[in-house]
């Protein structure tokens, strides 16, 4: 049996809070003994929401990992990226110190998650040891959500650390310690755990729980697998700082394609899911209603109170206004370079990247150094404004949607060598995307003719698809892209600033007025063929649009912060010293170099 103290440090308080009635009404000598907890449904329960709780702790997923994790690619930037001595700045631009003082925490982001693996590990223990499990479907459904939410917080820390330590079971003296693990034997273990779990999980709408997208269905669990598997598949830098990937026989790529093509086979076959027109994802995001058997599949379901979700990606407000009691948001934004990477007839342009800001209560011209994520607006949200009062705005994040299943098949399909069904899917993702230009996605779709060419469709697709959700690093990775592809976006930065290549028929101005309803931005310049001639004449007022600034030293303007290192020498984080420091010697950074 688990010793009481450890369920005390492992749950404490979330169960103490959220059941304590229960508790008082238990057995006074057991009150705290695992098998009572894991055979009551209500202290279960409490217990789930203890491991839960590891996200929103102050610098987990709160206002750490969701904040600067991801940024500074072709697709996705922090915005004071050019603060180039601040250490917020290098958690992004590829050269992380072991000291940051963002990380360098007792309790940041990798502490919190090992803290909820250790509290799942100890439930699913519990679970399987006090439970007659294949006869009992609700301690079932609970054991399929841990196994599930202990894999998230695995794939979260491999895609920040790479390579980080394993522990399957609760903690004992022999392994407080561990050293770090090759990621992908975690990734063999999740992926069998992850077949495990959905076997106990309903559909999304097929009980009481998978009703909400805060709770984990068996779409989610079956779509994360494919996702691992898409990860398992693809390259990565090694500890000693090699780039490669496993020779593991059961980790072929064929293997983990097929894995990846028949989970998201399966989730499209149930048809419980489903594509929403690509603005209603994210007004139904905004709107928190947490309905599944839509587009979002799985949400990190942050509290009002806690979570800073739109402090770091929405629309920016200068000041206080209609729609919010907070002024802020938008810390992280698209790359400059990403208007333009869309076509004007793209619909996920104008949802995904905005040009302006509000200000006294209307919208207001931005820079080209900073746009913003038009996913995540104030102005969509209706939430009562009092709960909107401070940077701790409590939005859920989105981990996991159905356009992303999609994408994962048509890629899987393509990689199998079953070109025509990769087109398929495919062109569904397009069709939403161009509702009223069907013949632009014919033609499109016509000049994909081998799977070369679909695989490179498939990564310029994830990039217009997925902007401002984080996904873009951990794929530019696993294509082995990462330095290519920052190294090219440095160069579009670069003429976009001059008005070369690609962008020399823009204007080197952008003009702007404000509209009859005082609120609404008209915005010219920022298409092709536009010009300064038309832009002077007909607007009233006009910004330079260039990404250089007179103050700029050499070598640190904007394209030259995007990464400050090959990006490829720095693909994770290092382990920072606090943790190097109390793991008794056990944990290195390896052979890759930090400052």
């Amino acid at each position: 049996m688990l010793k009481k103290y450890l369920l005390l440090l492992a749950f404490g308080a979330s169960i103490l809070s959220s059941c304590k009635k229960d508790l008082l009404e238990a057995e006074s000598q057991s009150s705290l003994d695992a098998s009572v907890i894991f055979t009551t449904s209500v202290l279960a329960e409490g217990a789930y929401t203890g491991v839960v709780q590891s996200f929103m702790e102050t610098n987990s997923h709160r206002s750490r990992y969701l904040s600067y994790y991801g940024a500074n690619t072709d697709v996705d930037v922090y915005l004071s990226l050019k603060n180039i001595s601040d250490d917020r700045t290098k958690l992004v631009n590829y050269k992380t110190n072991v000291g940051n003082t963002n990380l360098n925490l007792s309790n940041d982001t990798w502490a919190m998650m090992y803290q909820g693996i250790e509290r799942a590990n100890i439930a699913i223990y519990a679970l399987n040891t006090y439970n007659d499990i294949p006869n009992n479907s609700a301690m079932a459904q609970l054991l399929g959500e841990f196994m599930t939410i202990r894999a998230v917080m695995y794939c979260e820390l491999i895609k920040a650390w790479g390579d980080v330590p394993m522990r399957f079971d609760p903690i004992t003296t022999e392994t407080t310690n561990l050293p770090r693990t090759d990621k992908y034997v975690i990734y063999k273990r999740l992926l069998a755990d992850l077949e495990e779990a959905q076997n106990y999980l309903p559909w999304p709408n097929q009980s009481e729980k998978t009703k909400s997208v805060e709770r984990v269905s068996k779409s989610f669990a079956k779509a994360l697998r494919a996702r691992i598997a898409l990860y398992a598949a693809g390259v990565s830098q090694n500890m000693d700082g090699t780039t490669g990937r496993t020779s593991d026989s059961d980790m072929s790529t064929d293997k983990l394609y097929t894995i990846a093509k028949e989970e998201c086979q399966s989730i499209v076959d149930a048809g419980v899911n489903q594509l929403q027109s690509f603005e209603t994802v994210f007004r139904t995001l905004m709107e928190e209603k947490g309905t599944a058997g839509l587009e979002s599949i799985w949400e990190i379901p942050f509290k009002a109170g806690r979570g800073r979700i739109m402090s770091a990606y929405a629309v920016r407000h200068v000041n206080v206004d209609k729609y919010t009691n907070y002024a802020g948001g938008g810390s992280l934004g698209p790359n400059p370079i990403m208007w333009y990477e869309y076509e004007k007839e793209d619909v996920r342009r104008n949802v995904s990247v905005v040009p302006y800001r509000w200000d006294g209560g209307k919208q207001s011209i931005s820079s080209a150094s900073a746009f913003y994520y038009g996913k995540f607006r104030y102005e969509w949200m209706t939430r009562d404004l009092s709960l909107l009062a401070t940077s701790d705005d409590g939005m859920n994040w989105m981990y996991m949607r159905y356009g992303d299943v999609i994408l994962m098949l048509a890629e899987a399909y393509n990689e199998l060598g079953d070109l025509s069904n990769a087109k398929h899917y495919l062109e569904l993702i397009r069709n939403r995307a161009y509702p009223d230009n069907p013949e632009m996605v014919t033609t499109y779709m016509a000049g994909i003719t081998d799977q070369t060419g679909f695989r490179n469709a498939i990564i310029n697709e994830r990039a217009l698809e997925f902007c401002g959700e984080m996904l873009r690093k951990a794929d530019l990775i696993r294509w082995g892209k990462l330095s290519e592809k920052l190294e090219l976006a440095k160069s579009k930065l670069q003429q976009l600033d001059t008005k070369t290549g690609a962008y020399a028929s823009y204007p080197t101005k952008v003009y702007y007025k404000t509209l009859a309803d005082n609120e609404t931005l008209e915005i010219y310049g920022l298409e092709k063929g536009h010009t300064d001639a038309y832009g002077a004449i007909n607007y009233t007022s006009s910004t330079n649009w260039q990404l250089a600034s007179s103050s700029d030293n050499v070598g640190e303007e904007y394209w030259n912060c995007l990464f400050r290192r090959d990006p490829n020498s720095q693909q994770y984080w290092p382990i920072f010293q606090y943790f190097l420091d109390n793991s008794n010697g056990v944990l290195t950074n390896g052979g890759v170099t930090y400052e």
